[in-house]
């Protein structure tokens, strides 16, 4: 498991240098709205380095885990650029958990304090067990501080096994996040809302913020944004769907791509902000086919 996490971020690191450098593109995802935030979404990507390019379907239905069903479907094909052939084909959720868990993971090698051991999460669904999975390939983790909605004890139990970590769950957001120097927020809201004010944040710390299932939704408090380091994807599609960025009012200097950057400066608070791009399910693909295949 450790393996598979290590080698998707490692995977993510190059792809978005490429992407940053123009050398492979993204293209935006095609989204179809059908009722209340329900999501229907395609993607494709090509990545020359490594000669594979990915197809990507997947649906979002907010209703799915009040009716214990996931709340994303989809499936995602890897295509050899050399031949045309499909080699391999993976599960849209559980590639999209690993993509998104792995990328939060980079942001956090690149930014968070390096000896940062306490973790904490809003969110105790399947991304954030993503989440602590990627996050622990790149920092000692020895605690996590949890709240959530939904099943935070069952989130809980299977960390404290997985991991052997003190884990406290805690019904207050404030309080689970209060001097951590490692956030992250993985919930399925549509909110616009803030869960986290961006007072609760402590100085210097790092914050992944990677849930919310609408362009407009808002997981942590934009006012944090426009005073902290703010690391994106790729700046185009942070401004266009991601929630926070566009309440902030930031603008593309505000921005700097995890492609370009090697750290953040000395003593400043910092926000991944993602979106998720077709570019990662071509990475994590990648990663898990030689995963699979050998080097």
């Amino acid at each position: 498991m450790t393996e598979k996490y290590a080698r998707t971020v490692d995977a993510l690191a190059e792809a978005f240098a490429d992407l940053s450098a123009g050398r492979t593109l993204s293209p935006p995802r095609t989204v179809v709205e059908h009722g209340p935030h329900r999501q229907l979404l395609s993607g494709t990507a090509v990545w020359e380095r490594r000669g594979v390019a990915t197809v990507k379907i997947t649906t979002i239905t907010p209703e799915n885990p009040s009716r214990g069903l996931p709340l994303i479907h989809g499936v995602v094909v890897l295509v050899d650029l050399d031949t045309g052939r499909i080699v391999a084909q993976y599960d849209g959720a559980d590639l999209t958990a690993l993509r998104t868990g792995a990328t939060a993971a980079l942001a956090t090698r690149l930014c968070a304090p390096e000896d940062a051991t306490e973790l904490a999460l809003i969110g105790a669904g399947v991304q954030a067990r993503a989440v602590v999975e990627a996050i622990s390939t790149v920092r000692p983790i020895t605690t996590i501080r949890v709240h959530s909605r939904t099943r935070p004890e069952a989130f809980a139990g299977w960390a404290r096994e997985t991991f052997g970590c003190e884990v406290v769950v805690d019904d207050n957001a404030k309080n689970a996040v209060k001097d951590a120097p490692i956030v992250c927020t993985a919930t399925s809201t549509d909110s616009a809302t803030p869960l986290l004010d961006a007072s609760w944040i402590a100085e210097g710390a790092h914050v992944n913020v990677i849930g919310g299932t609408h362009e407009n939704a808002v997981e942590l408090d934009p006012a944090l944004l426009r005073k902290a380091f703010v690391v994106v994807e790729q700046k185009e599609a942070a401004l266009a769907d991601a929630g926070e960025v566009r309440a902030a009012n930031l603008t593309p200097a505000d921005l700097h791509e995890i492609g370009t950057i090697t750290g953040r400066p000395p003593g400043s608070t910092s926000v991944f902000r993602s979106v998720g791009m077709p570019i990662e399910d071509t990475a994590a693909a990648a990663a898990l086919f030689s995963l699979d295949t050998g080097p």
